[in-house]
């Protein structure tokens, strides 16, 4: 079982939350919302999980392909619903840019296996809606 402790840290809205670890992130809402942009929103915070989900994929998948991998970004894009409370995520654009000696027909094949198979955040906000 995952523990995660949520402490109200700042202001209104400004939390912390904590893993079993000890590592930290800041929460916070916008500011038009009534935050003073103490940290990153929950639902980018769902953004960068995914991310960093897939970036482990696909590092690990090229690492056992014997890719070697000297550079590696990721930008994603988002749009959320309008109109709907809950706002969900409606879309994403994911960007892979990666460098070194690496094929890129297997850095395809690994950006797609991450999304379809392996990364758990994607599959959880698939199910999602």
């Amino acid at each position: 079982m995952i523990k995660i402790d949520v402490i109200r840290s700042s202001g209104d809205y400004g939390f912390e939350a904590t893993d079993a670890n000890g590592h930290t992130i800041r929460i916070d809402t916008s500011p038009e919302t009534g935050g003073t942009n103490y940290g990153v929103r929950p639902m980018q915070l769902l953004l960068m999980g995914l991310g960093g989900c897939s970036g482990i994929d696909v590092v690990s998948i090229l690492k056992k392909q014997r890719q070697e991998i000297t550079h590696f970004d990721m930008h994603i894009e988002a749009e959320r619903e309008t109109g709907k409370e809950p706002a969900l995520w409606k879309s994403a654009k994911i960007i892979f840019t990666l460098g070194g000696t690496i094929d890129e027909d297997k850095a395809k094949r690994a950006a797609q296996l991450s999304m379809d198979k392996y990364c758990s955040v994607a599959e959880t906000l698939r199910r999602g809606g």
